[in-house]
């Protein structure tokens, strides 16, 4: 019997031979390939790569970020301890003044006043006493603290070798100007004036921490 005709499309088209392939060789259906077989280029199929365990790093050859020291875990740069560990703190510290204990290099708020009443006293002692007892509070600030305080030393020392030479250079004013019978009455002023001006700017200078050194100053004591 004649076979009917098929309509269009029917049957298996895998059946049918490739138009595109060359005349005398047999066409064979593509196959898929089996599961867990590599396709096409030799990659293995999606999803056949094993699962990452916990001990292989991830891409890069880095560890993962569990893998770091915490941050506290780190030193400072160049070797040094964090800040505030190990330094001392600001009390630590002498206070200014070049090492001493109080501003102005004293060591002591005694040292200064005793300082203060040698240089300042001078004045005083000039005023009162008739231009002739500026040596007295240096000498008593010489005996009373000079032998403790090497500070105290140095600045009624300076103050007393000053004050012993103009209360010499006054009485020497003084006769000068009894035998001229008062020419020379100018001498005694100006040898007062001289130990009252320098003994308060020794003073003012002894606040700052420094010794003055007196101008036209003999060194009866060292």
């Amino acid at each position: 019997m004649t076979e009917p005709p098929r309509p269009p499309g029917a049957g298996d088209p895998g059946d049918r031979p490739d138009p595109t392939a060359p005349s005398g060789s047999s066409y064979e259906p593509p196959t898929a390939p089996l599961s867990g077989a590599p396709g096409a280029g030799g990659y293995p199929p999606p999803g056949g790569y094993p699962p990452p365990t916990g001990d292989q790093p991830p891409s890069g050859g880095y560890p993962p970020p569990g893998g770091y020291p915490p941050p506290g875990g780190y030193s400072a740069p160049g070797g040094y301890s964090a800040p505030g560990v190990g330094y001392p703190t600001a009390g630590g510290y002498g206070a200014p003044g070049g090492g001493y204990g109080t501003p102005g290099g004293y060591a002591t708020d005694d040292d200064k006043t005793w300082s203060l009443v040698a240089h300042f006293g001078g004045p005083v002692g000039v005023i009162v006493g008739g231009s002739l007892l500026g040596w007295v509070a240096p000498l008593i600030a010489l005996s009373a603290k000079g032998q403790q305080s090497p500070t105290v030393r140095a600045h009624a020392t300076a103050s007393l070798n000053f004050q012993i030479t103009w209360a010499i250079a006054n009485i020497i004013g003084f006769v000068l100007a009894i035998v001229t019978c008062g020419v020379l009455f100018f001498i005694p002023i100006l040898t007062a004036l001289v130990p009252i001006i320098f003994g308060i700017i020794g003073g003012v200078k002894a606040t700052e921490g420094v010794v003055y050194r007196y101008p036209a100053s003999y060194a009866f004591k060292k």
